[in-house]
């Protein structure tokens, strides 16, 4: 099976398992998507999905947010995990959108990534989900599945994303993204991987992974 021809069998399928892509987190607006995807790092989404609501009925936006300090946002979000950092970032962004953008979330990769805490995924997750423009935010789940199909060497997230890019058409990234995240929740996950679920990685995976995980195949 040539490259281009795993390419078509993904997206045929996981466009038959996955027609509807409802975006995980629950958010009103780019700047709520902003804070949940910030607090989704090493968190699951049904968590932030539980801590969100709490944060955003005393904040759901800049303004309010900076009337809050520190510690109290820290105390809200502490069941995300790492809520030192996920804090000071929350307080420090809200500040700079105040300051340097009427309090609106830029559509922008190089301004959302200069804000604190803010990397590269969660600005292409708010580029997407939040404004609609192409990206392909590459998650765990991606950069393992990517891998798995032989569609990316797995060195890196960047290189996954790059594969990803150049592999996929522009036009389905933003969906895509979502429908491999889904794939991997339920059919290919990192622990407790039954090949006998996981048709896609049966077709095209990479064979001596394959062989290696599951034996003779």
């Amino acid at each position: 099976m040539t490259k281009q021809e795993k390419v078509n069998f993904v997206i045929q399928s996981l466009e038959e398992l996955y027609p509807e892509t409802p975006i995980p987190l629950d958010h009103k607006d780019p700047y709520t998507l902003l804070i949940a995807v910030l607090l989704s790092a090493q968190c699951t989404d049904e968590r932030v999905n539980k801590i969100t609501p709490l944060l955003f009925a005393k904040a759901d936006n800049p303004a309010a947010m900076v009337k809050m300090t520190q510690e109290e946002i820290q105390d809200i979000i502490r069941p995300c995990g790492l809520s030192p950092m996920k804090s000071k970032g929350i307080y420090g962004l809200s500040h700079i959108l105040l300051d340097k953008y009427n309090g609106a979330v830029p559509a922008d990769f190089k301004a959302l990534e200069a804000l604190p805490a803010v990397g590269h995924k969660t600005a292409s997750v708010v580029m997407s989900q939040g404004f609609g423009e192409p990206a392909f935010p590459v998650d765990t789940h991606i950069h393992r599945l990517m891998y798995r199909w032989t569609l990316s060497n797995g060195k890196s997230v960047e290189q996954t994303e790059k594969d990803a890019k150049r592999l996929f058409p522009k036009a389905l990234w933003n969906k895509l993204h979502l429908q491999i995240i889904f794939y991997g929740r339920e059919y290919s996950p990192a622990r407790g991987w039954d090949i006998e679920k996981d048709f896609i990685s049966r077709k095209i995976g990479r064979r001596s992974l394959l062989k290696k995980t599951f034996g003779t195949i």
